[in-house]
């Protein structure tokens, strides 16, 4: 297995090393103290771009009435409102079913801030931890998961549950931060992420630390190949990465045979 680190009495929290029963609490309490503001830091610390990225994800996604989305650590439900709307825009010329999305994440705070950002009925949303879903088997048609793979404890057995919950045919779709393809991008990166966003936080959010570990839970999760290698592992097929803005980051999508 290329995972590597998830077989270990450790794991890491930003560029410490935690037990790993200490992690989902740890992270829980980062995004307890960030829900509120989340979505106003993502467009700070993206200047914006993440809502471009996160736009080619549903493209690549290619909604369609009557399919089923799961979005995993969907926090405030972006993906899955974009997914059920776009979805609805073909269902207006084509006819066909509603769409629907089920939004799980670990952490309730998130989701109670998705909630108020408005209702929808083709919404359900979910508590639940990525590594073992709340969800029968085969029941999406795609499967979401955007900037949340890098705080899951065990990578590989998140993977191997998500590929459970996909039906034969289904797709996988990663958003998540990644390496920049040059060193000059990568230096300009670095200087922003270490020197910018967590006084970001510590000005909007009011919580330095929080953003402190997210910059460095990005510096600690695998390249765009090794990653790639893990979901090849954990059974998915035909693999292939996008990047985006040169290495930012990367869109990993793979597929349940």
């Amino acid at each position: 297995m290329m995972a590597g680190m998830n077989d270990t009495a450790t794991t890491s929290f930003g560029f410490k090393d935690v037990p790993r029963t200490e992690k989902a609490g740890l992270v829980r309490g980062v995004f307890d103290r960030s829900a509120r503001r989340y979505d106003i830091m993502n467009d700070m610390m993206s200047l914006g771009i993440h809502r471009v990225w996160k736009d080619m994800v549903i493209t690549a996604a290619n909604p369609r009435p009557g399919q089923t989305l799961v979005d995993v650590a969907g926090g405030t439900g972006d993906l899955a409102r974009a997914f059920v709307d776009r979805a609805e825009s073909v269902r207006k010329r084509r006819g066909g079913d509603p769409a629907r999305a089920i939004v799980t994440d670990i952490n309730e705070q998130m989701l109670v801030a998705g909630l108020k950002r408005g209702t929808d009925a083709r919404l359900q949303w979910v508590t639940g931890d990525a590594e073992c879903l709340p969800l029968p088997d085969g029941i999406a048609d795609c499967i979401t998961i955007a900037f949340g793979i890098r705080n899951v404890t065990n990578r590989d057995a998140a993977l191997k549950d998500m590929l459970r919950v996909l039906k034969p045919g289904g797709r996988f779709l990663c958003l998540e931060f990644s390496r920049p393809t040059t060193r000059a991008l990568e230096k300009i990166y670095d200087a922003w992420s270490f020197n910018v966003i967590p006084e970001i936080g510590a000005l909007v959010a009011k919580d330095r630390d929080s953003y402190q570990y997210l910059v460095e839970s990005i510096r600690r999760f695998p390249h765009q190949d090794a990653f790639a290698d893990e979901m090849r592992d954990a059974g998915f097929a035909r693999v292939s990465v996008t990047n985006y803005s040169g290495g930012i980051a990367a869109l990993h999508s793979g597929w349940r045979i």
